[in-house]
């Protein structure tokens, strides 16, 4: 289901770009954003480009963001380059607001689905998600933030009218993306296993947060059991619980809703 959701997310965006946006010089932002003007003002197809640029940020968020996400990322690009190479550009509707508006809530939609699915659609997607981690910011905030300079690029190489509206666009996709994959809400994990000490390795080498460990007894067989608290952002929840079904698939898992928290929400760096 992980890997159908990435494709569907992939193919809307795809869908997004090349039916709403593109035939109006409508951009979407970030990497894509440029790739589109590559392919409006060169003959570089739009999907060739939005690949070529997304290499070098999928090598450096291997690194910071792992790999589980690098590869399911490496996947939603090469589908979204795909679907732009062969899907045909035109204008489903012949109002540039309108297909401004609808194709950010597409295009939003699209990525949404593949955050969900514990990807990203490259480019500045991945700068956002290291920066989200780092900051404990919004997504879809910063990748309106991040968007500026392509509406400003829009503006001197067409004109101003195609500039708003692709500020249009990158504002609807943001709010697609923040309601569809997270309202920044913070979780508390409680995590009652009988493999510990395994389970706080797995979960410390691919999650950017503190455990807290407890030792325990099943009131019932009365076995010694280990609980592992941490609280981590909504947008970090799915990687969670596949980390947790990749140790113990019997664990069980206490999820809650945290209004505040106080004190160090990052993991310390080592000495």
């Amino acid at each position: 289901m992980q890997y159908l959701g990435i494709v569907f997310g992939s193919l809307i965006v795809a869908f997004g770009f090349n039916l709403f946006l593109i035939p109006h010089q409508v951009l979407s932002g970030g990497m894509s954003g440029i790739s589109m003007i590559l392919g409006m003002i060169t003959p570089l197809n739009t999907g060739f480009a939005n690949f070529l640029l997304n290499l070098p940020l999928l090598i450096i968020g291997y690194k910071m963001l792992g790999r589980r996400l690098i590869v399911n990322s490496i996947l939603s690009v090469i589908i979204i380059s795909i679907g732009l190479y062969i899907i045909p550009v035109h204008a489903i509707a012949q109002d540039k607001i309108l297909s401004s508006i609808f194709g950010g809530a597409i295009t939003g939609l699209g990525v949404g689905m593949v955050f969900r699915s514990s990807g990203s659609t490259g480019g500045f997607d991945i700068i956002s998600m290291i920066l989200a981690r780092k900051m404990d910011f919004p997504i879809g905030a910063l990748l309106s933030g991040m968007n500026g300079v392509v509406i400003i690029i829009s503006g001197f190489l067409f004109n101003w009218d195609s500039a708003l509206n692709t500020l249009v666009s990158i504002f609807v996709t943001g709010k697609v993306v923040d309601a569809i994959y997270t309202d920044h809400a913070k979780l508390t994990i409680m995590i009652i296993t009988e493999k510990g000490e395994e389970m706080r390795k797995h979960l410390l080498s691919n999650l950017y947060r503190g455990l807290t460990i407890m030792d325990g007894v099943g009131g019932y067989s009365n076995n010694k059991r280990n609980i592992l608290v941490t609280v981590i952002s909504r947008y970090e929840l799915n990687d969670v619980k596949n980390l947790i079904s990749e140790v113990d698939t019997s664990a069980f898992v206490n999820i809650t809703e945290t209004i505040e928290v106080m004190g160090l929400f990052h993991r310390p760096s080592p000495n």
